[in-house]
């Protein structure tokens, strides 16, 4: 099935895996934008901040990036150096980011996607570390064990 649905990716990072694969396994393929290969447009990202109802600073990825070296964390810093930094250093952005015609959202945890698939889960769904999302609660993860989280 193809449909409007587009993930900014990083094949290293195993949450934006499991996002990948949770939106496969619903029969759709996705656009899959490498954003560290191809970044969007500072026009784009600040239109994608502003659809997912974040921040620039909400968006920013903090572990292994630049961000202490460059001092992102002084709060009193403007948007605008947000993405500034953000344009000169792709792997500030923090991923995934998905669109879809249900809107935009930074998925971080994963299952956050089934928000933005238009059928929602169909299965459970198994992450890379076992951990199991239910397709009935898919806001709900369970521990691969099955006990209650």
């Amino acid at each position: 099935m193809t449909t409007d649905i587009v993930i900014y990716h990083n094949p290293a990072c195993g949450t934006s895996r499991n996002t990948l694969a949770m939106i496969r396994s619903t029969g759709i393929e996705p656009h899959v934008v490498e954003y560290l290969k191809t970044p969007p447009s500072r026009e784009l990202l600040v239109r994608l901040i502003g659809r997912a109802g974040i921040t620039p600073r909400e968006l920013m990825r903090q572990k292994g990036t630049p961000y202490a070296e460059l001092g992102l964390g002084d709060e009193t810093l403007s948007c605008d150096v947000l993405l500034d930094a953000m344009m000169a250093h792709p792997i500030l952005i923090n991923r995934p980011l998905v669109v879809s015609p249900l809107g935009v959202k930074l998925c971080r945890p994963s299952e956050a996607v089934v928000d933005l698939l238009p059928s929602g889960l169909q299965a459970d769904f198994v992450k890379e570390d076992g951990e199991i999302v239910e397709a009935a609660a898919p806001l709900r993860p369970t521990p691969a064990d099955g006990t209650p989280s």
